[in-house]
């Protein structure tokens, strides 16, 4: 992988989109995992203004401390960056006390929950950037985004541009690497940051980036006959979530009416 070519080819997209766009430059969720690691620092390395946000949501202290370290490293290190937090702690707990009451006993409401984290930091975001003139900038990755469907639909999957969803997550890691960033952010552990207790990305998948990436990669030549093992569990752990997050990964379906109706 060349990543010094892949960094410069995404800086230059970034910018040439902004320009397009008439837009100044770019918002981003800084939560302290590597993907909005990578993303911020391209934001910044195109020259124009980037918003990065903070946007905590009862966060564990090791994913704030995190958030806070890359912020400032950002700071120090690009000049046409601006750091902004917005606690969302009330806004969230507002929201959670005046809907639960009805559904303290249905099984998908810690789910709905959850995904409200993130789509109210989708609210905060679009609210900076049209505010500042500033894209809404996504930090969703290959295996994210087109293969398992890990994203909040209208949250973190609401965004105006996806900078790294064409690279895997061990590509983004390599990213990392080669931007030196610090090594907090190089080192970790792939979490969405969306609920009360600790719950890593592979906790809740079954499966590691590596793992799902080399059935993405081969999906559509090969079939489930063509694995065993442990690549047999988590082929059936892709195709299932997969399956299950079509209504994500695809454009929203739209009825065609018949041209003779009109």
């Amino acid at each position: 992988m060349n990543s010094k070519k892949i960094i410069s080819h995404i800086v230059d997209w970034l910018k040439n989109y902004a320009e397009k766009a008439n837009a100044n430059g770019f918002v981003i969720g800084v939560s302290g995992g590597v993907d909005s690691g990578v993303v911020s620092t391209l934001c910044c390395m195109t020259g124009l203004k980037v918003l990065a946000m903070e946007m905590p949501i009862r966060q564990k202290t090791d994913q704030v401390y995190r958030a806070k370290s890359h912020l400032q490293w950002l700071s120090e290190k690009f000049e046409n960056v601006n750091i902004k937090t917005v606690n969302l702690d009330e806004s969230f707990s507002a929201f959670e006390m005046s809907v639960t009451k009805e559904f303290d006993n249905n099984p998908h409401q810690n789910l709905a929950l959850a995904n409200t984290r993130s789509r109210l930091r989708m609210l905060t975001l679009y609210y900076f950037g049209q505010i500042n003139g500033l894209l809404v900038c996504g930090t969703g990755n290959k295996i994210e985004d087109f293969g398992i469907g890990f994203f909040t639909k209208y949250g973190d999957g609401g965004v105006d541009i996806s900078p790294i969803a064409d690279l895997y997550k061990t590509e983004v890691y390599q990213l990392a690497k080669a931007l030196d960033l610090i090594d907090e952010i190089q080192n970790a552990i792939p979490t969405d940051g969306l609920w009360d207790t600790e719950r890593t990305d592979e906790t809740q998948i079954g499966a590691t980036y590596p793992e799902l990436e080399k059935i993405q990669k081969e999906w559509g030549t090969k079939t489930e006959t063509d694995y065993s093992g442990r690549d047999l569990e988590v082929y059936r752990i892709f195709k299932k979530m997969n399956a299950a997050t079509q209504h994500k990964i695809n454009p929203i379906p739209v009825c065609n009416i018949p041209e003779e109706w009109r």
